[in-house]
């Protein structure tokens, strides 16, 4: 019970982050949360009570020597697998919050990518890396055509 009321808890706390950052990206209250680690500071002390509760000899070793089938029996412990996803929230609000403040940077469109980053964060951070290159190799060849030249 106290498992599941921790894992639906932290697929909680993560939403408002995302709703920001996808929703209102320029408002001065997002920038202000968004410039905090205390998000990931919480987050992480829950990751290593969950680790802390997974860890023993054999899920010592098959993270130490990583295999396949030691991983699959590992994750089908329910402690471990809550593990994981925590894991997975933490890192993938990481990425999530380094593609907003590069979009806030750079004036790069981000919402696509950012809700990729909420569901599948490599595929957002992929898409964010597309969209930043794409911008630069097409902005910089229409400044360049633009610009007058010098007789």
């Amino acid at each position: 019970m106290m498992l599941d009321w921790l894992f639906n808890g932290a697929n909680l706390f993560v939403l408002p982050f995302w709703t920001l950052m996808i929703v209102l990206p320029n408002w001065g209250g997002t920038r202000w949360v968004m410039k905090s680690f205390l998000p990931f500071v919480a987050l992480v002390a829950l990751y290593i009570y969950l680790l802390v509760g997974t860890i023993d000899g054999e899920s010592a070793a098959a993270l130490a020597n990583p295999q396949l089938a030691d991983l699959a029996r590992l994750f089908a412990n329910p402690q471990a697998t809550a593990t994981g996803w925590v894991h997975f929230l933490v890192m993938d609000l990481f990425v999530g919050r380094w593609i907003y403040w590069e979009g806030q940077r750079t004036g790069v469109w981000t919402v696509h990518s950012l809700i990729l980053c909420l569901f599948a964060g490599p595929i957002g951070l992929l898409s964010h890396i597309l969209t930043q290159t794409l911008r630069e190799r097409f902005l910089t060849q229409s400044s360049e055509s633009t610009t007058p030249e010098m007789s």
